[in-house]
């Protein structure tokens, strides 16, 4: 099993570097990977992506050892561990809402003894059955990575429990989400936003944690600054969006002004 690129850096006191793909393409993960991210972020969440995309996109990381996260829908224990059978190098959970949602999420996503996730062993992670299953579920345990996602103001009454709740080795602040919860659509740069991400950071470094988020090549260092070693910066159908539209625009000044 590849060992994680990113809880490499993260346990050497690094920050490490993601983009998120919407896409399909696993080219994506490639260029990114080469360019020098850690990290390639697909979903299923919002995105209709396949299993077989995760696939692809882990084979196309790993030849820049890049680390996959995929981002889970909410649904069956299934949902979890396909991705890390795949040999994604973590997993995200959204919209984690109490405790009791992190314990359920430790139990199938974790390994004895930490967990119980569900063995099979005939998939990449384990090299179809290649490795010695005492190996595999050790190091499965040491080197793929849980995530959840505190997009909520519900779940932040137990944020000590949570950050403290072994199994779980980083708290994801999801600001967009977060602002609607506190009826505040989309106001980022709300105070009570502000306190949010600044507590989780800490509250997740208290107990052992690695704090992650999403930010900008802006706020960067101010984010690093709160101790999040984890950063997501951007995403496949943002920068596709902004070359279109700026090249669009300039071309039809241009015929514009030539044919009037």
């Amino acid at each position: 099993m590849r060992n994680s690129r990113v809880l490499k850096i993260m346990r050497q006191g690094g920050v490490a570097i993601s983009t998120k793909c919407n896409l399909a393409d696993p080219r994506e993960a490639e260029i990114a990977a080469a360019v020098g991210f850690d990290c390639v972020w697909i979903d299923f969440e919002h995105v209709p992506n396949s299993m077989t995309s995760v696939c692809e996109f882990v084979r196309a990381a790993k030849i820049y050892d890049c680390d996959i996260l995929t981002r889970v829908g909410r649904g069956s224990y299934s949902d979890i561990i396909r991705p890390l059978e795949a040999d994604s190098t973590g997993v995200m959970i959204p919209h984690l809402m109490s405790l009791e949602d992190a314990k359920r999420i430790v139990y199938y996503s974790k390994f004895h003894p930490i967990g119980r996730r569900p063995v099979d062993g005939g998939n990449s992670d384990a090299g179809f059955v290649c490795e010695d299953m005492d190996d595999y579920i050790k190091t499965a345990n040491e080197q793929r990575f849980v995530v959840v996602q505190i997009e909520d103001p519900e779940p932040m009454a137990e944020l000590e429990e949570i950050c403290a709740l072994p199994g779980i080795d980083m708290i994801f602040f999801g600001p967009a989400d977060y602002t609607q919860g506190i009826g505040k659509p989309f106001r980022f740069d709300d105070p009570d936003v502000a306190y949010a991400r600044e507590l989780i950071a800490k509250t997740a470094i208290k107990h052992g944690k690695f704090a992650g988020t999403v930010g900008s090549v802006g706020n960067f260092k101010e984010l690093v600054g709160l101790g999040y070693q984890f950063v997501n910066v951007g995403a496949d159908v943002v920068a596709l969006h902004e070359y279109f539209s700026n090249s669009a625009r300039q071309l039809n000044e241009i015929r514009n002004a030539t044919h009037g």
